[in-house]
């Protein structure tokens, strides 16, 4: 399949991580959004922001599908942890993504997508098991991968990498009532963002391969609002380009 892969990143501090690492990217400007088409480890690749939300997340899939005629989507960002065991410092390699705040009840079952029939979207397993595989290398030393000073400050002595549900809607978790009542509701999320379902499901419209890998930056409770930007300044950003980094590294080389 030909095409490049788009990288779309969550926060500015990690596209411009990526961006710092493209010899000879070029700015395309569509929809208000800067798309970096270039290389990165000598793949042919499309970087952008997706912008928070659903919404601005979906746009931005769609014009990489139309406009640049990406051949796999991978998305990169932080989450908040839900379940036992997911921890800041974590990763999580989605195996599913759904809407967590779509609800159109009685008239289709909670969660569904209106007229689909489906309320999970599958993210790729050839790519999310590449992504879970160098992630678990990498991850193997936090100090080198973030610095010690960042591992003590946000005690990331033995990250690891998990795979399941990612649960996206449109509001920041940050209050232990939230976090308890959609772990009620979804007991199996292991975490919870903004974005990610909404990229899977344009992706899925289009049938090409997507995949997600969110850092845990907290556990999407009344401890939410901590130190987030240094967390992503000084960890996610340094997770991403090293992750997405060694997984392009992986990929056939294109002529």
């Amino acid at each position: 399949m030909h095409g490049p892969v788009a990288i779309v990143a969550a926060m500015h501090e990690e596209l411009s991580a990526l961006l710092a690492q493209m010899p000879d990217e070029q700015r395309v400007r569509v929809a208000g959004r800067d798309f970096w088409v270039g290389h990165l480890q000598g793949q042919p690749v499309v970087a952008v922001l997706s912008r928070i939300g659903k919404v601005a997340a979906a746009v931005t899939a769609t014009v990489l599908l139309e406009r640049f005629g990406v051949r796999a989507v991978v998305f990169t960002g932080v989450a908040g942890g839900l379940a036992p065991g997911v921890r800041v410092g974590d990763v999580v390699v989605a195996t599913e993504l759904l809407q967590h705040d779509l609800d159109a009840s009685p008239i289709f079952p909670k969660y569904e997508v209106p007229l689909m029939g489906l309320s999970r979207f599958v993210a790729d397993r050839a790519i999310g098991d590449a992504l879970s595989g160098v992630a678990a290398g990498v991850l193997r030393d936090p100090v080198a991968l973030t610095g010690r000073a960042a591992v003590e400050e946000f005690g990331l002595q033995s990250p690891k990498v998990h795979r399941g549900l990612l649960a996206s809607g449109d509001r920041f978790v940050s209050t232990t009532a939230e976090s308890e009542a959609l772990r009620r509701d979804l007991p199996d999320a292991l975490a919870v963002e903004m974005e990610g379902a909404a990229v899977a499901q344009v992706c899925h419209d289009y049938g090409v391969p997507f995949a997600a890998m969110r850092t845990i930056s907290d556990r999407a409770d009344d401890e939410a609002h901590g130190d987030f930007a240094r967390f992503v300044s000084l960890v996610a950003s340094r997770y991403s380009l090293a992750l997405v980094g060694a997984w392009l590294a992986t990929l056939p080389a294109v002529s």
